[in-house]
Protein backbone atom coordinates (compact mmCIF):
# COMPACT_ATOMS: atom_id res chain seq x y z
CA UNK A 1 0.00 0.00 0.00
CA UNK A 2 2.76 2.55 0.73
CA UNK A 3 4.37 1.75 -2.63
CA UNK A 4 1.00 2.19 -4.34
CA UNK A 5 0.48 5.60 -2.70
CA UNK A 6 4.03 6.66 -3.61
CA UNK A 7 3.34 5.49 -7.14
CA UNK A 8 0.30 7.75 -7.35
CA UNK A 9 2.26 10.69 -5.95
CA UNK A 10 5.16 10.53 -8.44
CA UNK A 11 3.27 11.25 -11.71
CA UNK A 12 1.19 13.92 -9.96
CA UNK A 13 4.26 16.17 -10.27
CA UNK A 14 3.51 16.30 -14.01
CA UNK A 15 -0.28 15.95 -14.02
CA UNK A 16 -0.57 18.82 -11.52
CA UNK A 17 1.36 21.04 -13.92
CA UNK A 18 -1.02 20.01 -16.70
CA UNK A 19 -4.23 20.54 -14.73
CA UNK A 20 -3.23 23.96 -13.42
CA UNK A 21 -1.56 25.29 -16.57
CA UNK A 22 -4.36 23.87 -18.72
CA UNK A 23 -6.91 26.07 -16.96
CA UNK A 24 -5.14 29.39 -17.44
CA UNK A 25 -6.44 31.78 -20.08
CA UNK A 26 -2.95 32.47 -21.41
CA UNK A 27 -2.21 30.09 -24.34
CA UNK A 28 -3.45 27.02 -22.47
CA UNK A 29 -3.32 24.60 -25.42
CA UNK A 30 0.25 25.58 -26.33
CA UNK A 31 1.30 25.30 -22.67
CA UNK A 32 -0.18 21.81 -22.33
CA UNK A 33 1.55 20.75 -25.54
CA UNK A 34 4.90 22.12 -24.33
CA UNK A 35 4.63 20.35 -20.97
CA UNK A 36 3.82 17.13 -22.81
CA UNK A 37 6.80 17.38 -25.15
CA UNK A 38 9.24 18.31 -22.37
CA UNK A 39 7.68 15.66 -20.13
CA UNK A 40 8.31 13.01 -22.80
CA UNK A 41 11.99 13.98 -23.06
CA UNK A 42 12.52 14.24 -19.30
CA UNK A 43 10.72 10.93 -18.78
CA UNK A 44 13.16 9.40 -21.25
CA UNK A 45 16.14 10.75 -19.28
CA UNK A 46 14.71 9.73 -15.90
CA UNK A 47 13.71 6.26 -17.08
CA UNK A 48 17.07 5.70 -18.76
CA UNK A 49 19.26 6.91 -15.91
CA UNK A 50 16.84 6.12 -13.10
CA UNK A 51 17.37 2.41 -13.62
CA UNK A 52 19.78 2.60 -10.69
CA UNK A 53 16.72 2.12 -8.48
CA UNK A 54 16.03 -1.32 -9.92
CA UNK A 55 19.70 -2.30 -9.88
CA UNK A 56 20.22 -1.24 -6.27
CA UNK A 57 16.90 -2.71 -5.13
CA UNK A 58 17.61 -6.06 -6.79
CA UNK A 59 21.08 -6.46 -5.25
CA UNK A 60 20.12 -5.19 -1.78
CA UNK A 61 17.00 -7.39 -1.58
CA UNK A 62 18.88 -10.52 -2.68
CA UNK A 63 21.63 -9.91 -0.11
CA UNK A 64 18.98 -9.24 2.53
CA UNK A 65 17.31 -12.57 1.70
CA UNK A 66 20.68 -14.34 1.98
CA UNK A 67 21.47 -12.55 5.31
CA UNK A 68 24.59 -10.91 3.86
CA UNK A 69 23.56 -7.25 3.91
CA UNK A 70 26.86 -6.07 5.45
CA UNK A 71 28.67 -7.07 2.27
CA UNK A 72 26.99 -4.39 0.12
CA UNK A 73 26.62 -1.40 2.49
CA UNK A 74 29.07 0.66 0.42
CA UNK A 75 27.24 0.01 -2.86
CA UNK A 76 24.42 2.62 -2.69
CA UNK A 77 26.79 5.58 -2.19
CA UNK A 78 29.03 4.40 -5.03
CA UNK A 79 26.04 3.90 -7.32
CA UNK A 80 24.72 7.39 -6.48
CA UNK A 81 28.06 9.01 -7.32
CA UNK A 82 28.13 7.22 -10.68
CA UNK A 83 24.60 8.26 -11.64
CA UNK A 84 25.04 11.87 -10.47
CA UNK A 85 28.16 12.17 -12.60
CA UNK A 86 26.24 10.96 -15.63
CA UNK A 87 23.29 13.28 -14.88
CA UNK A 88 25.62 16.31 -14.69
CA UNK A 89 27.02 15.36 -18.09
CA UNK A 90 23.52 15.04 -19.60
CA UNK A 91 22.46 18.39 -18.15
CA UNK A 92 25.54 20.09 -19.59
CA UNK A 93 25.02 18.57 -23.04
CA UNK A 94 21.25 19.07 -23.34
CA UNK A 95 20.85 22.59 -21.92
CA UNK A 96 22.45 24.55 -24.79
CA UNK A 97 20.70 22.40 -27.42
CA UNK A 98 17.17 22.46 -25.98
CA UNK A 99 15.71 24.11 -29.08
CA UNK A 100 17.24 21.52 -31.42
CA UNK A 101 16.07 18.67 -29.16
CA UNK A 102 12.42 19.75 -29.20
CA UNK A 103 12.49 20.47 -32.92
CA UNK A 104 13.13 16.72 -33.25
CA UNK A 105 9.71 16.27 -31.58
CA UNK A 106 8.20 18.38 -34.38
CA UNK A 107 7.64 21.35 -32.04
CA UNK A 108 7.55 24.78 -33.68
CA UNK A 109 6.38 28.34 -33.09
CA UNK A 110 4.91 29.11 -29.67
CA UNK A 111 4.98 25.46 -28.58
CA UNK A 112 8.71 25.28 -29.30
CA UNK A 113 9.35 28.52 -27.41
CA UNK A 114 7.37 27.30 -24.40
CA UNK A 115 9.10 23.90 -24.51
CA UNK A 116 12.56 25.47 -24.37
CA UNK A 117 11.49 27.89 -21.64
CA UNK A 118 9.97 25.11 -19.52
CA UNK A 119 12.84 22.67 -20.03
CA UNK A 120 15.60 25.12 -19.17
CA UNK A 121 14.10 25.38 -15.68
CA UNK A 122 12.87 21.81 -15.17
CA UNK A 123 16.19 20.22 -16.15
CA UNK A 124 17.87 21.52 -12.98
CA UNK A 125 15.68 19.17 -10.97
CA UNK A 126 17.00 16.18 -12.94
CA UNK A 127 20.07 15.36 -10.74
CA UNK A 128 17.95 15.67 -7.58
CA UNK A 129 15.37 13.30 -9.05
CA UNK A 130 18.01 10.68 -9.84
CA UNK A 131 19.46 11.02 -6.34
CA UNK A 132 16.02 10.43 -4.82
CA UNK A 133 15.35 7.48 -7.13
CA UNK A 134 18.61 5.81 -6.07
CA UNK A 135 17.72 6.17 -2.39
CA UNK A 136 14.23 4.82 -3.11
CA UNK A 137 15.96 1.76 -4.58
CA UNK A 138 17.93 1.29 -1.35
CA UNK A 139 14.80 1.55 0.79
CA UNK A 140 12.93 -0.87 -1.45
CA UNK A 141 15.77 -3.37 -1.29
CA UNK A 142 15.48 -3.18 2.49
CA UNK A 143 11.75 -4.02 2.08
CA UNK A 144 10.80 -0.50 3.18
CA UNK A 145 8.22 1.28 1.03
CA UNK A 146 6.98 3.53 3.85
CA UNK A 147 9.70 6.19 3.63
CA UNK A 148 9.50 6.50 -0.19
CA UNK A 149 5.76 7.04 0.27
CA UNK A 150 6.32 9.86 2.78
CA UNK A 151 8.92 11.51 0.57
CA UNK A 152 6.73 11.29 -2.53
CA UNK A 153 3.71 12.72 -0.69
CA UNK A 154 5.69 15.67 0.68
CA UNK A 155 7.04 16.41 -2.80
CA UNK A 156 3.58 16.21 -4.32
CA UNK A 157 1.98 18.59 -1.82
CA UNK A 158 4.82 21.08 -2.20
CA UNK A 159 4.49 20.91 -5.97
CA UNK A 160 0.71 21.44 -5.90
CA UNK A 161 0.96 24.38 -3.49
CA UNK A 162 3.73 26.09 -5.44
CA UNK A 163 1.98 25.40 -8.75
CA UNK A 164 -1.08 27.32 -7.60
CA UNK A 165 0.97 30.21 -6.22
CA UNK A 166 3.52 30.54 -9.03
CA UNK A 167 1.34 29.76 -12.07
CA UNK A 168 -1.59 31.98 -11.09
CA UNK A 169 0.32 34.41 -8.88
CA UNK A 170 -0.89 36.33 -5.83
CA UNK A 171 -2.10 39.80 -6.67
CA UNK A 172 0.16 42.45 -5.17
CA UNK A 173 2.79 39.92 -4.02
CA UNK A 174 3.77 37.39 -6.72
CA UNK A 175 3.18 37.91 -10.45
CA UNK A 176 1.59 35.10 -12.47
CA UNK A 177 4.45 33.12 -14.03
CA UNK A 178 2.36 30.69 -16.08
CA UNK A 179 4.40 27.79 -17.50
CA UNK A 180 7.63 29.06 -15.89
CA UNK A 181 5.91 28.92 -12.50
CA UNK A 182 4.99 25.27 -13.05
CA UNK A 183 8.62 24.49 -13.86
CA UNK A 184 9.96 26.25 -10.75
CA UNK A 185 7.40 24.45 -8.57
CA UNK A 186 8.58 21.06 -9.84
CA UNK A 187 12.26 21.86 -9.28
CA UNK A 188 11.70 23.01 -5.69
CA UNK A 189 9.68 19.85 -4.97
CA UNK A 190 12.46 17.67 -6.40
CA UNK A 191 15.14 19.40 -4.30
CA UNK A 192 13.10 18.98 -1.10
CA UNK A 193 12.47 15.30 -1.85
CA UNK A 194 16.21 14.72 -2.34
CA UNK A 195 17.06 16.37 0.99
CA UNK A 196 14.42 14.40 2.91
CA UNK A 197 15.58 11.16 1.24
CA UNK A 198 19.17 11.73 2.38
CA UNK A 199 18.15 12.55 5.95
CA UNK A 200 15.89 9.50 6.32
CA UNK A 201 18.46 7.12 4.85
CA UNK A 202 21.16 8.38 7.22
CA UNK A 203 18.90 8.50 10.29
CA UNK A 204 16.86 5.35 9.81
CA UNK A 205 19.29 2.84 8.27
CA UNK A 206 22.88 1.70 8.61
CA UNK A 207 23.59 2.63 4.98
CA UNK A 208 26.13 5.43 4.53
CA UNK A 209 26.14 8.07 1.79
CA UNK A 210 29.90 8.56 2.14
CA UNK A 211 31.69 7.53 -1.05
CA UNK A 212 34.65 5.25 -0.47
CA UNK A 213 37.02 3.09 -2.47
CA UNK A 214 37.64 0.37 -3.47
CA UNK A 215 34.45 -0.27 -5.38
CA UNK A 216 32.13 -2.90 -3.94
CA UNK A 217 32.42 -6.37 -5.50
CA UNK A 218 28.84 -6.05 -6.78
CA UNK A 219 29.49 -2.81 -8.71
CA UNK A 220 30.35 -4.67 -11.96
CA UNK A 221 27.10 -6.66 -11.67
CA UNK A 222 25.25 -3.42 -10.90
CA UNK A 223 26.74 -1.70 -13.97
CA UNK A 224 25.82 -4.66 -16.23
CA UNK A 225 22.26 -4.57 -14.86
CA UNK A 226 21.99 -0.83 -15.45
CA UNK A 227 23.48 -1.11 -18.95
CA UNK A 228 20.94 -3.78 -19.89
CA UNK A 229 18.17 -1.61 -18.48
CA UNK A 230 19.71 1.38 -20.25
CA UNK A 231 19.39 -0.35 -23.63
CA UNK A 232 15.92 -1.53 -22.69
CA UNK A 233 14.83 1.96 -21.71
CA UNK A 234 16.20 3.39 -24.94
CA UNK A 235 13.84 0.98 -26.73
CA UNK A 236 11.00 2.11 -24.46
CA UNK A 237 11.71 5.74 -25.23
CA UNK A 238 11.84 5.10 -28.95
CA UNK A 239 8.15 4.20 -28.59
CA UNK A 240 7.49 7.32 -26.51
CA UNK A 241 9.38 9.49 -29.00
CA UNK A 242 7.37 8.15 -31.94
CA UNK A 243 4.13 8.67 -30.04
CA UNK A 244 4.93 12.26 -29.07
CA UNK A 245 6.42 13.31 -32.41
CA UNK A 246 3.52 11.86 -34.42
CA UNK A 247 0.95 13.50 -32.13
CA UNK A 248 2.79 16.84 -32.43
CA UNK A 249 2.80 16.53 -36.21
CA UNK A 250 -0.99 16.04 -36.25
CA UNK A 251 -1.54 19.52 -34.78
CA UNK A 252 -1.83 21.51 -31.52
CA UNK A 253 -5.14 19.97 -30.41
CA UNK A 254 -3.81 16.45 -31.02
CA UNK A 255 -0.57 16.86 -29.04
CA UNK A 256 -2.48 18.54 -26.20
CA UNK A 257 -5.03 15.68 -26.12
CA UNK A 258 -2.25 13.08 -26.38
CA UNK A 259 -0.37 14.77 -23.52
CA UNK A 260 -3.40 14.56 -21.22
CA UNK A 261 -4.01 10.93 -22.19
CA UNK A 262 -0.36 10.00 -21.84
CA UNK A 263 -0.09 11.52 -18.37
CA UNK A 264 -3.23 9.69 -17.27
CA UNK A 265 -1.75 6.48 -18.69
CA UNK A 266 1.42 7.16 -16.69
CA UNK A 267 -0.63 7.83 -13.57
CA UNK A 268 -2.28 4.43 -13.96
CA UNK A 269 1.13 2.86 -14.56
CA UNK A 270 2.59 4.38 -11.41
CA UNK A 271 -0.44 3.35 -9.37
CA UNK A 272 0.05 -0.21 -10.57
CA UNK A 273 3.73 0.26 -9.71
CA UNK A 274 2.75 -0.27 -6.08
CA UNK A 275 2.15 -3.94 -6.90
CA UNK A 276 5.16 -3.94 -9.20
CA UNK A 277 7.34 -2.64 -6.35
CA UNK A 278 6.05 -5.35 -4.04
CA UNK A 279 6.89 -7.92 -6.71
CA UNK A 280 10.30 -6.32 -7.19
CA UNK A 281 11.47 -6.31 -3.58
CA UNK A 282 9.82 -9.59 -2.53
CA UNK A 283 10.94 -11.57 -5.58
CA UNK A 284 14.55 -10.51 -5.01
CA UNK A 285 14.41 -11.49 -1.36
CA UNK A 286 12.69 -14.85 -2.10
CA UNK A 287 15.16 -15.64 -4.86
CA UNK A 288 18.06 -14.86 -2.51
CA UNK A 289 16.52 -17.21 0.06
CA UNK A 290 15.79 -19.84 -2.69
CA UNK A 291 12.13 -19.91 -1.61
CA UNK A 292 10.86 -20.90 -5.07
CA UNK A 293 7.46 -22.19 -3.99
CA UNK A 294 6.64 -18.91 -2.24
CA UNK A 295 7.96 -17.05 -5.30
CA UNK A 296 5.46 -18.84 -7.56
CA UNK A 297 2.62 -18.12 -5.11
CA UNK A 298 3.66 -14.45 -5.12
CA UNK A 299 3.58 -14.37 -8.94
CA UNK A 300 0.11 -15.94 -9.09
CA UNK A 301 -1.35 -13.59 -6.49
CA UNK A 302 0.12 -10.49 -8.10
CA UNK A 303 -1.45 -11.39 -11.45
CA UNK A 304 -4.85 -11.55 -9.77
CA UNK A 305 -4.41 -8.38 -7.72
CA UNK A 306 -2.95 -6.46 -10.65
CA UNK A 307 -5.68 -7.50 -13.09
CA UNK A 308 -8.43 -6.55 -10.65
CA UNK A 309 -6.76 -3.23 -9.85
CA UNK A 310 -6.37 -2.45 -13.55
CA UNK A 311 -10.03 -3.32 -14.06
CA UNK A 312 -10.97 -0.96 -11.22
CA UNK A 313 -8.98 1.86 -12.84
CA UNK A 314 -10.79 1.26 -16.13
CA UNK A 315 -14.23 1.29 -14.48
CA UNK A 316 -13.49 4.51 -12.58
CA UNK A 317 -12.22 6.08 -15.80
CA UNK A 318 -15.40 5.22 -17.70
CA UNK A 319 -17.64 6.50 -14.87
CA UNK A 320 -15.74 9.83 -14.76
CA UNK A 321 -15.08 9.97 -18.52
CA UNK A 322 -16.38 13.49 -19.21
CA UNK A 323 -15.22 14.94 -15.89
CA UNK A 324 -11.60 13.80 -16.26
CA UNK A 325 -11.05 15.64 -19.53
CA UNK A 326 -12.49 18.90 -18.20
CA UNK A 327 -10.13 18.81 -15.22
CA UNK A 328 -7.25 19.48 -17.64
CA UNK A 329 -8.71 21.82 -20.24
CA UNK A 330 -11.84 23.60 -21.44
CA UNK A 331 -10.68 23.79 -25.07
CA UNK A 332 -13.39 22.06 -27.20
CA UNK A 333 -11.01 20.79 -29.92
CA UNK A 334 -8.61 19.29 -27.36
CA UNK A 335 -11.46 17.66 -25.45
CA UNK A 336 -12.91 16.16 -28.62
CA UNK A 337 -9.63 14.48 -29.54
CA UNK A 338 -9.10 13.34 -25.95
CA UNK A 339 -12.55 11.79 -25.61
CA UNK A 340 -12.18 10.05 -28.99
CA UNK A 341 -9.31 7.88 -27.74
CA UNK A 342 -9.41 7.87 -23.93
CA UNK A 343 -11.41 4.61 -23.96
CA UNK A 344 -8.41 2.79 -25.47
CA UNK A 345 -6.23 3.93 -22.55
CA UNK A 346 -8.84 2.65 -20.11
CA UNK A 347 -9.27 -0.83 -21.59
CA UNK A 348 -5.46 -1.17 -21.62
CA UNK A 349 -5.25 -0.93 -17.83
CA UNK A 350 -5.70 -4.63 -16.87
CA UNK A 351 -3.13 -5.66 -19.50
CA UNK A 352 -0.73 -2.92 -18.37
CA UNK A 353 -1.12 -4.09 -14.77
CA UNK A 354 0.12 -7.60 -15.49
CA UNK A 355 2.96 -6.39 -17.72
CA UNK A 356 4.20 -3.84 -15.16
CA UNK A 357 3.97 -6.28 -12.25
CA UNK A 358 6.02 -8.97 -13.98
CA UNK A 359 8.39 -6.29 -15.17
CA UNK A 360 9.01 -5.43 -11.51
CA UNK A 361 9.45 -9.06 -10.52
CA UNK A 362 12.03 -9.70 -13.23
CA UNK A 363 13.97 -6.60 -12.15
CA UNK A 364 13.95 -7.86 -8.56
CA UNK A 365 15.34 -11.21 -9.72
CA UNK A 366 18.07 -9.50 -11.74
CA UNK A 367 16.73 -10.74 -15.11
CA UNK A 368 17.68 -7.49 -16.86
CA UNK A 369 18.99 -9.11 -20.05
CA UNK A 370 15.69 -10.88 -20.71
CA UNK A 371 13.74 -7.67 -20.03
CA UNK A 372 16.02 -5.87 -22.49
CA UNK A 373 15.42 -8.40 -25.26
CA UNK A 374 11.64 -8.49 -24.75
CA UNK A 375 11.29 -4.72 -25.00
CA UNK A 376 13.60 -4.45 -28.01
CA UNK A 377 11.47 -7.00 -29.86
CA UNK A 378 8.16 -5.50 -28.71
CA UNK A 379 9.18 -2.03 -29.88
CA UNK A 380 10.82 -3.03 -33.16
CA UNK A 381 8.40 -5.75 -34.24
CA UNK A 382 5.10 -4.60 -32.72
CA UNK A 383 4.91 -0.92 -31.73
CA UNK A 384 6.61 0.76 -34.70
CA UNK A 385 5.01 -1.40 -37.46
CA UNK A 386 1.57 -1.00 -35.86
CA UNK A 387 1.95 2.78 -35.60
CA UNK A 388 3.17 3.11 -39.19
CA UNK A 389 0.35 0.91 -40.50
CA UNK A 390 -2.51 2.71 -38.77
CA UNK A 391 -0.93 6.12 -39.39
CA UNK A 392 -0.95 5.29 -43.10
CA UNK A 393 -4.72 4.82 -42.73
CA UNK A 394 -4.92 8.32 -41.18
CA UNK A 395 -6.03 6.99 -37.77
CA UNK A 396 -3.93 9.68 -36.00
CA UNK A 397 -4.29 9.35 -32.19
CA UNK A 398 -6.04 6.02 -32.64
CA UNK A 399 -2.88 4.76 -34.37
CA UNK A 400 -0.70 5.77 -31.43
CA UNK A 401 -2.87 4.23 -28.73
CA UNK A 402 -3.54 1.00 -30.65
CA UNK A 403 0.23 0.66 -31.04
CA UNK A 404 0.71 1.18 -27.30
CA UNK A 405 -1.98 -1.43 -26.52
CA UNK A 406 -0.39 -4.14 -28.66
CA UNK A 407 3.04 -3.12 -27.34
CA UNK A 408 1.93 -3.79 -23.76
CA UNK A 409 0.58 -7.24 -24.73
CA UNK A 410 3.89 -8.04 -26.41
CA UNK A 411 5.78 -6.89 -23.30
CA UNK A 412 3.78 -8.84 -20.73
CA UNK A 413 3.09 -12.21 -22.34
CA UNK A 414 6.73 -13.42 -22.68
CA UNK A 415 7.43 -12.53 -19.02
CA UNK A 416 4.58 -14.71 -17.74
CA UNK A 417 5.67 -17.62 -19.94
CA UNK A 418 9.34 -17.32 -18.91
CA UNK A 419 8.52 -17.03 -15.20
CA UNK A 420 6.32 -20.11 -15.14
CA UNK A 421 8.69 -22.22 -17.23
CA UNK A 422 11.64 -21.36 -14.99
CA UNK A 423 10.15 -21.44 -11.49
CA UNK A 424 7.29 -23.97 -11.59
CA UNK A 425 9.77 -26.91 -11.89
CA UNK A 426 11.98 -25.42 -9.13
CA UNK A 427 8.94 -24.95 -6.86
CA UNK A 428 7.90 -28.60 -7.35
CA UNK A 429 11.34 -29.77 -6.23
CA UNK A 430 11.19 -27.87 -2.93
Amino acid sequence: MPALIAGVAEPLLSTTDLAIVGNIEHNATESIAAIGIVGAFLSMLIWVFGQTRSGISSIVSQYLGANKLNEIKSLPAQAIVIVLGVSALILGLSYPFAKEIFELYNASGTILDYSVEYYKIRVFGFPFTLFTIAIFGTFRGLQNTYYPMLIALVGTFINIGLDIVLVYGIEGFIPAMYIQGAAYASVVAQVVMALISAVLLLKKTDISLRFSLPFNAEIPKFIVMVLNLFVRTIALNVALYFGTSYATDYGDAYIAAYTIGFNLWLTGAFMIDGYSSAGNILSGKLLGAKAYKTLVILGNRLITYGFLFGLLLAVVGFVLYEFIGKVFTKEPEVLQQFYNTFWIILIMQPVCSIAFIYDGMFKGMGEMKYLRNVLLLATGLVFIPTLLFFDSLDYKLYAIWIAFFLWMIARGTPLIVKFRRKFLPLAQKT
